[in-house]
């Protein structure tokens, strides 16, 4: 099993039961105490997990929202950052233009500040995106149909595909499950990885946004590289060394402060 497989399983423990015992998981995975040790620290990193004697616990942020679904929990980890992110990324829009917003908290974001702009025509796949959008009078939204994933709450398949191979976008504004030198921007989930492709393929500036956790990891699968990306957006919090090698691969990085 690879480390980010593992990673994921344990993300499920820890949301279904609370805590994890390192014990529990070395026997589960068959792996080393110092395999399991690391795979904590990394998901304290990401904000769910907090270390303790023996094991780690669910962060109480997540604790406190267990009837919440997986994408409002995304939206609970690193929020003011993400929020920083959105708010740089929707200064980059103006009045009239055509945006494309993908399913994720980040880009949920960007949503939240796109009312600084006058008639945008925003066309999303993520319902919970839409009904942001949906407070900004001004504002022409196309909500695109297909079969709804439940964990982003978003819309992917054919049917999506389809509906946007319609559209030509000034803007299109992407999340990313992960960011590797090697593979580029990746998505844990094959169907919207899908879906982003061909938001990337109808995009006249194609905008990636991500906090500083999701650097040197790497999903499921890629769904675009490096050159298809006009700019990246993340914070202030990144490695500086790893932002230098994305912009030796012709992005434009922008860091927004979090303080």
């Amino acid at each position: 099993m690879m480390a980010i497989e593992r990673r994921n399983k344990i993300k499920e423990m820890l949301l279904k039961n609370k805590s994890v015992k390192v014990s529990e998981l070395v026997e589960l995975f068959n792996v080393s105490e110092e395999t399991i040790r690391r795979d904590l620290y990394q998901l304290e990193k990401e904000g769910i997990a907090q270390k303790n004697y023996g094991g780690a616990i669910l962060v109480e942020t997540l604790q406190k929202n267990d009837l919440i679904l997986p994408v409002r929990q995304r939206q609970l980890q690193y929020y003011h950052e993400k929020d920083m992110i959105g708010k740089t990324a929707a200064s980059l829009v103006k009045d009239e233009q055509i945006i494309i917003l993908d399913a994720g908290s980040t880009t949920w974001c960007v949503a939240r500040y796109l009312k600084n702009a006058s008639n945008l025509t925003i066309i999303s796949n993520a319902l919970n995106v839409v009904e942001e959008c949906s407070q900004h009078e001004t504002a022409s939204i196309i909500c695109l149909g297909g079969e709804l994933r439940r964990n982003s709450m978003s819309m992917v398949g054919p049917q999506t595909e389809t509906e946007l191979r319609k559209y030509n976008a000034d803007y299109v504004f992407l999340g990313t499950s992960g960011i590797s030198l090697r593979h580029g921007f990746t998505s844990s989930d094959l169907y919207e990885a899908e879906i982003k492709r061909a938001m990337v393929s109808v995009g006249r500036k194609i905008v990636v946004l991500a906090d500083h956790s999701k650097l040197q990891k790497a999903g499921l699968i890629s769904f675009c590289n490096f050159d298809e990306v006009d700019i990246f957006i993340t914070s202030e919090l990144a490695d500086k060394a790893i932002l230098k090698e994305i912009e030796k691969r012709g992005v434009e990085v922008i860091t927004t402060p979090v303080s």
